[in-house]
């Protein structure tokens, strides 16, 4: 079995800003990947940016707040 661990997980209000925040991250090397959200999280379209917690604190000071709806740490 495989053993769980803490993610960061972001969430956005349309599909179209998931998939820009998907293009954005790949071209400027930002380590996450697109998921369908967690059942625990209820939001906007459905997806979410998820990356691990230490890369989240090497990047957040350079991500556009108004880019993403919500931020919400998770278990996986």
């Amino acid at each position: 079995m495989r053993r769980k661990r803490q993610y960061i997980v972001l969430s956005f209000a349309s599909t179209a800003r998931a998939m820009g925040w998907e293009k954005e991250c790949a071209a400027r090397g930002i380590p996450g990947r697109l998921i369908p959200l967690p059942s625990e999280i209820t939001a906007g379209c459905g997806l979410g940016w998820r990356m691990l917690p230490e890369d989240w604190q090497c990047w957040r000071e350079r991500f556009d707040p108004a880019a993403y709806d919500a931020v919400a740490q998770v278990e996986q």
